[in-house]
């Protein structure tokens, strides 16, 4: 018996050797190695890194447009995550009922998560394009003024934040359909019977039973809030004035087009721990809040 138990062991453990190993080397390692490197200076051609301590973090505390950064992505968190989620949570519910074209509806709905990110962004680029673009062509017609919506500082940072919105309401709509369609249809039968409207419905019975959902599209949403880059490189590339410049793309400055590797490394430090901390506190607050049952 202790030989079967022995031998399942090991073969359990050999099947998950592959994926363990792909995890520590594509996922452990990097987050150590970023580590390591965030301590040390950048190599050059004729000088090889060398130990600096500290001198990444100190110089990040002065750095003006790393601040700049953090407070536009700040601000892009509280304009993407609760727009996002509302927006998913209303489609979610709307498609869940039967309506006429459910189905078209609901392929309408997702059909921007399937996009690729760079294609999103040029097809909103054509859309913000002054004088030329579908906004300004829409504006025109009520005899509105055009306006650079990418180029001024104004508008910029919020115009990356509507197609973020449009980009992830749809994915975070299959979480929320799903679990939806996982409810009991007794609830909803016992509701109607006891006269309660559409709104207390959903009010009392759906939105508790879907928090535990919330919390991961939560988790989910400040996560792609704090790794947007790819829209900021077709939109604006952090401009006019770094108006738009997000944290992992002043990653992506210092250490693609600056080359300063060692001080990119400590950027990215501070993002993951930052991320870690985030959803640390969610899942150790929010999760005490939720009733599963």
């Amino acid at each position: 018996m202790r030989r079967i138990f022995r031998r399942d062991t090991v073969e359990g453990w050999l099947l998950l050797l592959p994926a363990m190993a792909f995890l520590a080397a594509f996922t452990h390692w990097p987050v150590v190695a970023t580590l390591i490197d965030s301590f040390y200076s950048t190599p050059k051609s004729r000088r090889p890194s060398r130990f600096v301590g500290l001198d990444n973090y100190q110089q990040m505390v002065g750095d003006p447009v790393f601040w700049k950064a953090v407070s536009n992505n700040l601000w892009f968190a509280l304009g993407t995550i609760p727009l996002a989620i509302g927006l998913a949570l209303l489609m979610a519910v709307l498609v869940n009922d039967r309506l006429r074209g459910q189905t078209w509806v609901r392929m309408a709905f997702f059909t921007p998560t399937i996009l690729p990110l760079i294609a999103v962004a040029n097809i909103w680029l054509f859309f913000y394009t002054p004088q030329y673009g579908l906004l300004a062509q829409a504006l025109g017609v009520f005899g509105l003024g055009d306006r650079n919506w990418l180029g001024s500082q104004e508008t910029a940072l919020a115009c990356v934040t509507a197609v973020a919105v449009w980009k992830e309401a749809g994915f975070f709509m299959l979480f929320y359909l799903a679990a939806l369609q996982q409810l009991p249809p007794q609830l909803a039968e016992a509701a109607a019977l006891e006269g309660a409207s559409r709104w207390t419905y959903f009010r009392r019975v759906q939105l508790p039973l879907l928090m535990p959902t919330t919390l991961f599209v939560l988790v989910n949403a400040v996560i792609n809030a704090f790794r947007m880059v790819d829209h900021i490189v077709v939109l604006t590339k952090g401009g006019p004035d770094n108006a738009s410049t997000l944290l992992l793309y002043h990653i992506y400055q210092v250490g693609f087009s600056y080359w300063d590797t060692g001080y990119a490394a400590a950027l990215t430090v501070v993002l993951l721990a930052t991320l870690a901390a985030i959803a640390i506190l969610q899942y150790g607050v929010l999760e005490r809040r939720i009733h599963y049952r």
